[in-house]
């Protein structure tokens, strides 16, 4: 990032599809900011993530749109809907579905930034 600040354009064209199961937009990553990275996220109607976990990496979840179910850890899948911030420290289990009608969309804000390796699936097949 510049003394000045920095602009980055949103690119709808550069959205993949994660094996995690949601298509990912990288709004921000790179190594020149290593305090944080901020993704969109979106799952379709209907669809789970997989089970995964992040090594050494907070992931902080703001529901843009839709409606879905979350589940961290041990904890009982709670309902979540635009505005509402979902917290996951590192190491713990987590996954999320799209459940409205609508696609579910999200910022996935982690701490420090999200590196690849720092993924870890987890589905046990549930």
């Amino acid at each position: 990032m510049s003394e000045q600040g920095e602009i980055k354009v949103y690119q709808p064209g550069r959205e993949y599809f994660f094996e995690e199961g949601c298509f990912i937009n990288e709004l921000s990553n790179d190594s020149g900011d290593p305090a944080v990275s901020i993704a969109r996220a979106r799952v379709e109607p209907g669809k789970l993530t997989r089970w995964h976990y992040l090594r050494g990496t907070t992931e902080r979840y703001v529901i843009v749109s839709g409606t879905g179910v979350v589940e961290t850890g041990e904890l009982p899948g709670t309902q979540v809907s635009t505005g509402d911030v979902v917290s996951i420290p590192p190491g713990v289990r987590q996954r999320i579905r799209s459940v409205g009608k609508d696609e579910l969309v999200f910022l996935a804000i982690c701490t420090p930034r999200f590196q690849q390796e720092n993924y870890v699936d987890c589905d046990d097949g549930e």
